[in-house]
């Protein structure tokens, strides 16, 4: 076992006595020590249950004959985060929570790991961690939230309230329908209750095979939940228990590989999941050493039929009505009746291959899930856009256009997020404009700042199809409307979006995947002359290291290492 560096021998005998000051027994030095990654914190609604989470996984543990051993990541809420200088650390948690893992599970030697994930950037920051270290690792998920009701009994959730936002500054709902959202769009625990980041991410993660059917689904707080804890914490000690070739089978490298990263972002497609999963499975491919492209993302969307549509997209929908239509399982099944090639068949961390898993799943309700005969779209719900203003790509959620997919209009610049609020809010953004927002990029932000609060103001005040976003910074799961995010290069490495003036004309086609300002080679070249990129001044040590250190968003906004 790979934890016999800590604890057998007799040069370890100063280790074995601080294992016994934590509770360790003799019986327990023969047995597999697994390390329980646990993010609880109080002030994430999807996680302020997970240390009873972690409790139920520990008892399961010692009774398959392992021994626990929890430890916790931080975690940011990109809702409570959203709108102010908090959101500048969301982005960046992803490495800590990614350096925290491998810190915790390479300096005592653990032998396998389970991870207890939910929202934001704590899912893909425990995945990038777990890839380092490579041990068999099972992650499950807290779960998702319950769709909330209005006193109506219209179905809302968190994308309710901050488009709610927008209505009333309009002046299209009172202020106690706008107090009725608030108490009511997010019922209780779990990761809110849409395809937003993290339900997007937690989905991918059946994708994957590195968590069990139904972690993408299951509602959080219930007694299915429960059952799907206890089956995790068997499993991993299953393959802790059993014989050296059976645990390298199971490292984490064999599961997560090339095809998983194919599958994950496939079915990404089919269900239309946010637009940050693919900052986020850029960088888990460059941890998994997996040779991905931003371009493959149109070339896997081109086979795939988009055939579930879920809130923010269709706004009644949400992960409970998609587990009960057949949960991720079922997805997957229709979705390779298009072809062998749509999903690769892989190897799980329960022992079965992706193929076998959905063998027998069919769809419970062709309203929720739909078929590939009757899909939304013939193609999937991401796409990368490119041109000269993103020469490196721009990332936008085509499941949630709710305009033209064909748009030309009038550059609106604005050089921060909270620059485009007020703008906004002060009629500056009229129908026909393209609204700029730059210098929100991994290195100009720094962090890359989540935009749901403009594209909520501007659903709300009913331009949302007849405007477009463009910026360098990206946005929530929960943002719809014609946005492009992650633009790259970034202005505040030179690229052209901080070269754009207020009414240049921009250009975006969807579906051939332009995106451009129609200016001379010229004229680019004058702005280039002068142009220096505004530096936002920090006065944080951690953002001041991310800034150096960051690349752009086309490289999954991960830290240089060499």
């Amino acid at each position: 076992m790979r934890s016999d560096e800590i604890k057998k021998g007799a040069t370890r005998t100063p280790h074995r006595s601080l294992l016994r000051a934590t509770g360790v027994k003799d019986e327990d030095f023969d047995k597999p020590f697994i390390g329980v990654a646990n993010s609880f914190i109080e002030i994430i609604p999807g996680h302020f249950f997970l240390n009873k989470v972690s409790e139920i996984i520990k008892d399961e543990i010692r009774a398959n004959g392992c021994v626990p051993f929890e430890f916790n990541t931080i975690g940011v809420d990109d809702g409570i985060a959203m709108g102010h200088s908090g959101m500048l650390y969301s982005l960046p948690s992803r490495e800590i929570i990614a350096n925290s893992v491998e810190t915790v599970m390479n300096a005592h030697k653990l032998d396998a790991m389970i991870a207890i994930p939910n929202c934001d950037k704590i899912v893909p920051g425990m995945i990038m961690g777990a890839l380092r270290v490579n041990v068999p690792t099972v992650f499950v998920s807290g779960g998702p939230m319950a769709k909330g009701y209005t006193k109506d009994g219209t179905p809302i959730d968190l994308a309710t309230a901050f488009e709610a936002v927008g209505k009333y500054e309009k002046g299209d709902i009172t202020a106690d329908e706008l107090k009725d959202i608030e108490c009511n769009a997010c019922p209780g625990g779990g990761s809110c209750s849409g395809m937003f980041t993290a339900n997007s991410m937690n989905t991918l993660m059946e994708a994957m095979g590195i968590a069990l059917s139904g972690n993408g689904t299951i509602l959080a707080l219930t007694p299915q939940r429960e059952e799907l804890y206890r089956k995790a914490a068997k499993r991993v000690c299953e393959i802790a228990k059993s014989d050296k070739t059976t645990q390298e089978k199971f490292r984490l490298r064999n599961i997560l590989n090339a095809s998983a990263i194919h599958n994950a972002l496939a079915v990404d497609m089919a269900m239309g999941g946010s637009s940050n999963t693919v900052l986020h499975m850029l960088a888990i491919a460059k941890e998994a050493e997996v040779d991905f492209r931003l371009e493959d993302i149109n070339l896997i969307s081109k086979k795939v039929s988009h055939i579930a549509k879920i809130s923010p997209s269709l706004s009644t929908v949400h992960m409970q009505d998609i587990d009960r239509a057949g949960g991720v399982n079922a997805v997957m099944h229709e979705m390779s009746k298009r072809g062998d090639d749509i999903l690769i068949d892989n190897l799980t961390i329960t022992g079965e291959s992706l193929k076998e898993r959905i063998a027998n799943i069919s769809i419970k309700d062709t309203d929720i899930i739909h078929t590939i005969d009757n899909p939304y779209s013939q193609v999937g719900g991401l796409a990368i856009l490119y041109g000269n203003l993103a020469k490196q790509g721009a990332v936008i959620k085509t499941a949630g256009i709710t305009g033209d997919r064909v748009f030309s209009g009038k550059a609106v610049c604005f050089n921060s997020q909270d620059e485009a609020i007020k703008g906004i809010i002060n009629g500056k953004v009229q129908a026909g404009n393209v609204v700029v927002i730059r210098y929100e990029g991994p290195k100009g932000g720094p962090g890359m700042q989540e935009m749901l609060s403009p594209t909520s103001l501007i659903m709300g005040m009913g331009l949302g199809d007849k405007v477009a976003l463009i910026t360098d910074g990206r946005f929530s799961g929960a943002t719809r409307g014609a946005s492009i995010g992650h633009v790259s290069p970034e202005a505040a490495e030179g690229g052209m979006i901080g070269l754009l003036e207020d009414g240049d004309e921009i250009f975006i086609d969807v579906d051939n995947y332009i995106l451009e300002v129609k200016l001379s080679p010229e004229e680019i070249a004058k702005r280039k002359e002068h142009f220096k990129p505004l530096i936002k001044p920090l006065t944080s040590k951690w953002l001041k290291q991310y800034r150096a250190l960051v690349t752009n968003a086309s490289n999954g906004a991960v830290l240089k290492a060499d």
